[in-house]
């Protein structure tokens, strides 16, 4: 039975995943059709300081929430009443430190003073994201996908229909302002789910004045895990920030144009790696419904289920990656004509995607290792992960290979978790 429900949850996700993505995909194709190559750029530009923001905005709660609720310890509505208290508080201060740093960011980080206004925009938009995370967390907790694959495809046809009528007069008036409206589409489409997950509610789920009450015990079981996850996804997202920033200013230190860093970059973050990341739904649907069965068997103590459920998630992961892999590789600039309108980022492809087969094993691995209580672990691996890839890249660019020095520090960077990754949970089961 439980076997049944880990793969019905697993297909559920993988369904609406594959549905989500490409309502996703149809939307990108829109949003870089109606604007033009330097909106796409100043988009691409800002993407990994949303990505930074974010991760401190929202503490990893999905992951942390649905752990704690798949071992049944503490009651769900005292879990997420005090996950909400503590996000809240959370946004606050972080919505306060980017206003008063949004200039100081833009100008002399990003190197480009229309970033200010979008990273304010960007923070405006974290309350929304919160809250749609912790009632996800609480769904995949309980195992019950649909809430959530509903959601998402409602949420993405929001978005559609919002670009539809927002961005054409949005562009009309400049590049900030179709950024812009891209941005603050998702406070829409947040609200959607939100609305989405809430009918979605069991009707003995019943809000009382107990249970909102702060209870210190369980803030503080949320923050054990919650500080060293997000610490973990945190990490990732500042080398994800301090990316462009250390490329740029190396990149102009040798002689390359801010033009061309601009071009370059865009195309392989917008196409090439955008392509490349593709299968992530499967990926991430794996990885959902790993968490919680994982985090059950390992408090139950049965080690036979949770290996075998690593075994499983291993292959199936690895078969996705191979077959999505050999695709891309093969069909590049077809998919990229098909998708942009364009067959930038290709040169990148060519080298990325044999690789990529790994990269698809690092979302189940670190899941196993979240449902196992090591946290701190994973956090260790995305750190010398990181710092590998940020000097390796650093290196690389003062001689003079462009961009390339971006796409050979991100396959080193594969590498080094996969293998930390899979030392650190065979230490564990084995």
């Amino acid at each position: 039975m439980k076997k049944n429900k880990f793969l019905k949850a697993t297909f559920i996700l993988m369904l609406g995943g594959f549905i989500t993505k490409i309502l996703g995909f149809i939307i990108r194709i829109i949003y870089t059709r109606m604007v033009s190559n330097d909106a796409i750029n100043l988009y691409s530009l800002v993407m990994p300081t949303y990505s930074l923001l974010l991760t401190i905005a929202t503490l990893a709660l999905p992951i942390v929430i649905s752990k704690l609720i798949s071992e049944h310890k503490i009651p769900a509505l005292k879990i997420i009443s005090n996950a909400t208290i503590l996000t809240l508080i959370i946004n606050l201060i972080v919505i306060i430190i980017v206003y008063l740093t949004k200039d100081f960011i833009a100008l002399n980080l990003l190197h480009d003073k229309r970033a200010s206004i979008l990273i304010l925009a960007m923070a405006l938009t974290f309350p929304f994201v919160s809250i749609s995370s912790i009632l996800k967390g609480y769904f995949y907790g309980k195992q019950k996908m649909l809430p959530h694959t509903i959601s998402n495809i409602i949420e993405q046809i929001i978005r559609l229909l919002l670009i539809y009528l927002i961005i054409p007069p949005l562009n009309n008036k400049g590049v900030i302002y179709a950024v812009l409206g891209l941005i603050l589409l998702s406070i829409a489409s947040e609200t959607a789910s939100i609305i989405t997950f809430l009918c979605f509610l069991p009707k003995k789920f019943k809000i009382t004045k107990e249970a909102l009450k702060p209870d210190l015990s369980t803030s503080k079981e949320i923050l054990s895990m919650s500080l060293p996850t997000g610490a973990s996804r945190l990490i990732g997202n500042i080398g994800f920030f301090l990316e462009p920033i250390i490329l740029t200013n190396i990149l102009l230190f040798s002689g390359y144009s801010m033009n061309y860093i601009l071009q370059e970059y865009g195309a392989y973050n917008a196409y090439s790696i955008s392509l490349l990341a593709m299968p992530s739904f499967f990926i991430q649907a794996i990885s959902s419904s790993l968490l919680p069965e994982i985090s059950h068997f390992y408090y139950e103590n049965n080690l036979y289920m949770v290996k075998k459920r690593y075994k499983e998630a291993l292959i199936l992961s690895f078969i996705t990656g191979l077959f999505f892999s050999s695709i891309i590789f093969i069909s590049r600039n077809f998919l990229l004509t098909t998708l942009y309108n364009t067959t930038s980022g290709s040169n990148y492809l060519k080298v990325l995607a044999p690789f990529f087969v790994l990269f698809y094993l690092e979302g189940p691995m670190q899941s196993v290792l979240q449902a196992l209580g090591k946290a701190k672990t994973s956090m260790y691996i995305t750190t010398i992960a990181i710092i590998f890839k940020l000097i390796t890249m650093a290196l690389l660019s003062f001689i003079q290979i462009g961009m390339y020095s971006l796409v050979i520090a991100e396959i080193i960077d594969i590498f080094i978790v996969v293998i930390l990754s899979y030392k650190s949970i065979k230490k564990v089961l084995y």
